[in-house]
């Protein structure tokens, strides 16, 4: 009995209860350096490599059972990652991920059982229109995640900021997130609207969800 009292402790992680009180606190978490710079430098090639190869294609509005590619509302190119088909730098990433779920789940009881991610390029002149990540007919994403692989020299005009809208006293706050390299944003799937502002310079992120049953 006690081995399994022991089981069910899980040691304080602080990167992770920040995590946690963020999102009880806002409804979204900005984690600067989640990924160190050795480990976006490997994502970053392998997402330019995969590029280089022609495998992305033209994102869409909707879930997988209906959607539409709109280029007014979103101009982003993408190539969705499968897990049990990963390189070296693919599986540090997962690896991360699935530490963080996994201490979610036993300290908050999210019941996350499922995650999407792929890779997402804008590249100069796109966007992403103001939008929920949950649809009419699917609302299992619990949170959302992006990671940005950009330069180290990423600069403010070279746009692409995600805008995040949450409601402060009953009034509409916009905020600005800058996509610096390795850092991770984190929010309510299914609460905040957000926007991906137009970019002056291609940008490279990954983006998923959290997922329950």
């Amino acid at each position: 009995m006690t081995a399994l009292f022991e089981d069910l402790v899980v040691a304080e992680h602080p990167l992770y209860e920040k995590i946690i009180d963020d999102l009880l606190n806002q409804q979204y978490s900005i984690i600067d350096n989640f990924f160190d710079e050795n480990e976006v430098a490997q994502l970053r090639d392998s997402i330019l490599l995969k590029y280089e190869a022609d495998a992305f294609k033209k994102a869409a509005i909707g879930n997988r059972l209906n959607e539409t590619v709109e280029k007014a509302i979103r101009g982003d190119v993408i190539l969705w990652i499968d897990e049990q088909c990963v390189n070296p730098a693919e599986t540090l990433f997962f690896n991360k991920i699935n530490a963080l779920v996994s201490y979610l789940n036993r300290t908050c009881f999210l019941g996350i059982l499922h995650k999407e991610f792929h890779y997402a390029i804008y590249p100069k002149g796109t966007f992403y229109k103001r939008h929920l990540d949950t649809f009419q007919n699917d609302d299992r994403r619990k949170l959302s995640f992006v990671c940005y692989l950009n330069n180290e020299d990423w600069q403010p005009e070279n746009g692409g900021e995600l805008a995040i809208y949450t409601n402060e006293n009953g009034v509409e706050v916009e905020k600005k997130i800058y996509p610096l390299p390795g850092r991770v944003v984190i929010f309510e799937s299914q609460i905040l609207e957000h926007e991906v502002k137009p970019v002056n310079t291609k940008r490279l992120s990954i983006t998923g969800w959290l997922k329950t049953r």
